[in-house]
């Protein structure tokens, strides 16, 4: 990953190097790294985190052929 300084911008850049770590998910997985997670608790959180996107994506669904009709 690559920041540009501009000017001698440092506040800039270090805010577009921070923009970049939080879209990759950096930030996240330093969270999940800080403890030992078990295999069945990595299962169950993975499990739960897709059953909340098929039901964001159901309700964006059902929104958008709501207003549609």
């Amino acid at each position: 990953m690559q920041i540009i300084v501009r000017d001698n911008n440092v506040d800039q850049a270090l805010r577009a190097l921070k923009k970049k770590l939080q879209r990759e998910g950096v930030y996240r997985e330093m969270k999940l790294r800080r403890h030992y997670e078990k295999p069945s608790e990595k299962r169950a959180r993975e499990r739960a985190a897709a059953v909340r996107r098929a039901r964001k994506l159901e309700r964006k669904r059902q929104e958008r052929d709501g207003a549609s009709r």
